[in-house]
């Protein structure tokens, strides 16, 4: 009987140790110009992933993610927006018009995918990832807004979220970036 519960033990160890080695650079995704775009490329850069709308009382962090990239993308960081559409319908153009906008209103230069959905049914992998603690080992993060933030490390695993109010350049998100630690 001993025998049998350790084996079983063994196997949920080893099953859960699996379900947690994929890491941001496991995913791919299409940039709003319809690139493929290989996250591995990101290897050796912590990454900010953020879900983004264009119609969102939000929508103005755009800006302040602008202002850290152009601040920290020479010291191996990067953002990585996500244009969504699942809170209120508040990102409703195509990815021509998103980008567009983007780069109208905010100057926005960091890498912009294409439009997915970042919950439900149809959450796209990526995000899928993001979200469950069973499949990145580290929280349950339920996307709440638009304009959460992800932090991935220099070896693409997940190290935490930012709320959707906090801002981009908050001590929490620049500690991070900058290697400090926090209480």
């Amino acid at each position: 009987m001993k025998k049998i519960f350790f084996a079983s033990l063994l196997m949920v160890m080893v099953l859960g140790a699996t379900a947690q080695t994929k890491t941001l650079y496991d995913f791919k995704a299409t940039t709003l110009d319809g690139q493929a775009f290989d996250l591995s490329s990101l290897k050796g850069k912590k990454v900010l992933v953020v879900n983004t709308a264009s119609k969102c009382g939000l929508t103005p962090q755009y800006k302040t993610l602008q202002e850290l990239y152009d601040k920290y993308k020479d010291r191996n960081f990067v953002i990585i927006g996500f244009p969504a559409n699942n809170f209120a319908q508040q990102e409703p153009g195509t990815n021509t018009e998103i980008k567009e906008f983007c780069t109208k209103n905010y100057g926005v230069t960091f890498p912009m995918m294409s439009k997915i959905s970042v919950k439900g049914d149809d959450i796209a992998p990526l995000y899928k990832w993001l979200t469950l603690k069973t499949l990145n080992g580290v929280v349950d993060a339920e996307v709440q807004w638009n304009f959460q933030k992800f932090m991935i490390d220099e070896q693409g695993k997940l190290v935490g979220f930012v709320s959707p109010k906090e801002l981009p350049n908050s001590e929490k998100i620049t500690n991070w970036i900058e290697g400090k630690k926090t209480n």
